[in-house]
């Protein structure tokens, strides 16, 4: 690319939001040109404006700490230079809704961290190796909302990156039946174990809407465009369990499935193994080389080991084995925060680049 596009970041001094602060540097498609926040943080520096809140592994990025935050309701000003914007917003989903439309409706595409779009119709919710055929609907969107270059594209939940991919590579054995139990990491809920200490040692078996989530949204994922939305699949059946356990980064899955035509495990690790879409075929510069690698000891994925697979950007799958209720079951990991989400969405623009949905203004 001859000339780096510009981006914004609304909700920029979040953890999300961080975390695409981090994905930027150095990128070599996209280049930080406005942050913005809440009205309480406008006009302070980006260094000032989180102050001890930084959440990441890493220092925080010399090119943002004393770029100017903006007040994120000032569209017109957040916009004036920026060619697409990131969304990382903290805000109830009806003020989420409302702003990501503003901004679309300004001529600015928004790909969305997000859940308040994720079930609007013809807004498409991409996970790129899986679904990008979606990213088509943009056109009719695009006549909903009377522009001619702003849009809004969301990427799906956390919670299934770890077996989305992985029953979208055995599709052809037909599953039908899973269940799920996901094992997740605090940085899900934005906190980390200085801000959340009652997490130390400690199990909630509830996190507030990710069962739905982690139920309905891979039925979007695998749906179709008919007449100007996206129609949901009818099937695998999915029935999930969602449990905040003490990890930093990655969440695990354990998963049960049953198919109507029945493969071997060769054939099911083969599937894994050769999984690709777009961003490989592309070579997009956030994609994993290797979208899902199947590790063989009886003791993998493990989060310490195993959550950065692939710049976090991988699938970790293990423990592939027949079960004696359902026909196979299996243990996945993904980074919540990478694939799941800052860097899914950063992919996500990667993938409209290519496709042409955002260009330089």
């Amino acid at each position: 690319m001859e000339k780096k596009l510009r981006v914004g970041i609304l909700g920029a001094t979040g953890m999300v939001g961080q975390r695409f602060v981090t994905l930027m540097d150095g990128h070599p498609w996209f280049e930080v040109t406005a942050v913005a926040a809440s009205a309480r943080s406008a006009g302070q520096t980006y260094e000032e404006a989180v102050g001890g809140r930084w959440k990441m592994e890493t220092p925080m990025p010399e090119y943002i700490k004393k770029m100017q935050v903006m007040n994120i309701n000032e569209i017109e000003k957040v916009t004036e230079n920026v060619d697409f914007v990131f969304s990382a917003l903290n805000m109830s989903k009806d003020e989420i809704k409302e702003i990501e439309i503003a901004y679309a409706k300004s001529e600015t595409p928004v790909v969305s961290n997000n859940s308040a779009h994720r079930w609007t119709p013809d807004v498409p919710m991409v996970i790129p190796e899986i679904n990008d055929e979606h990213f088509d609907i943009i056109p009719e969107q695009k006549k909903h909302l009377g522009t001619t270059r702003g849009f809004i594209a969301v990427k799906p939940n956390c919670s299934i990156q770890s077996y989305t991919p992985v029953l979208t590579a055995w599709k052809e054995f037909e599953p039908y039946e899973v269940v799920v139990t996901t094992y997740q990491a605090i940085s899900g809920a934005g906190k980390t174990f200085a801000d959340w200490p009652e997490m130390v040692e400690n199990i909630i078996p509830y996190i507030g809407g990710e069962e739905e989530k982690s139920e309905q949204e891979p039925l979007r994922i695998w749906g179709n465009i008919e007449n100007g939305e996206i129609v949901k699949a009818s099937e695998p059946k999915i029935t999930c369990q969602c449990i905040r356990v003490p990890v930093l980064n990655g969440h695990t899955a354990a998963v049960f499935v049953k198919f109507r035509k029945q493969p071997t495990k060769e054939q099911l690790i083969e599937k894994l193994l050769a999984f690709k879409g777009v961003p490989q075929e592309m070579n997009l510069p956030s994609a994993p080389k290797q979208f899902i690698q199947y590790l063989e000891e009886d003791d993998r994925p493990q989060v310490k080991l195993d959550v950065d697979y692939e710049n976090g950007m991988g699938v970790s799958i293990g423990r592939l084995r027949e079960d004696s209720v359902y026909d196979w079951k299996f243990v996945g990991l993904s980074h919540n925060t990478l694939r799941g989400a800052a860097g899914g969405a950063v992919l996500c623009a990667e993938t409209l680049v290519a496709k042409k949905y955002i260009t330089a203004k």
